[in-house]
């Protein structure tokens, strides 16, 4: 795991998506990825699209528009990191308490973590394995991902958030338990 707490844990974890964004071809951008019918600026989209309406419904905080994925997920990708990051390193958040609708009230850089960070995690092995990059994902985050979702298997299937759990190995490394909890494949090639 990442010490210092979520704005570091971010920093890392969207760095190193960040990284796999900028690492894809110009013409790679519609080559098809581990996540039934989405594309690898589908990748992108999903994760600038889907947090700024969660955020905004547990907080008064509303991060500002970026470029277009469509157009330059390159960009779209760096304008929205540095926003998520801004709401992280910003000391007025951290006692700041999220309380969207859904879920149980929770430190907002808890809740970043929980359900952002996390997705961005998970997402790099979608982008890199698509896009022939390195997929390679930090195994004790994957195990700590792992042994914290099990308990919750059941209700995160019913979420449509995952899809059907790919079989692996007992003995298999906590990446490809990860991929496959998730409903990947982890011998999945383009």
């Amino acid at each position: 795991m990442i010490p210092g707490g979520p704005a570091d844990e971010h920093r890392s974890i969207a760095g190193t998506f960040g990284d796999r964004v900028r690492g894809v071809a110009a013409d790679s951008w519609d080559v098809p990825t581990p996540v039934a019918d989405w594309r690898a600026r589908d990748v992108v989209r999903h994760l600038v699209e889907w947090f700024p309406a969660f955020l905004a419904d547990g907080s008064d905080i509303d991060l500002p528009p970026g470029p277009d994925v469509g157009t330059d997920p390159v960009a779209a990708w760096q304008h929205h990191a540095a926003a998520v990051q801004a709401v992280l390193d910003d000391p007025a958040n951290a006692e700041l308490t999220f309380a969207h609708p859904r879920l149980p009230p929770m430190p907002l850089p808890r809740a970043i973590s929980e359900f952002y960070t996390g997705d961005v995690f998970m997402h790099t092995w979608d982008l890199a394995r698509a896009t022939g990059q390195d997929d390679t994902l930090d195994t004790e985050r994957c195990e700590a991902m792992v042994q914290g979702m099990e308990p919750l298997d059941e209700m995160l299937r019913q979420s449509g958030q995952y899809g059907a759990r790919v079989p692996v190995a007992d003995d298999a490394p906590w990446q490809d338990r990860l991929i496959g909890f998730i409903g990947r494949d982890p011998a999945w090639t383009p």
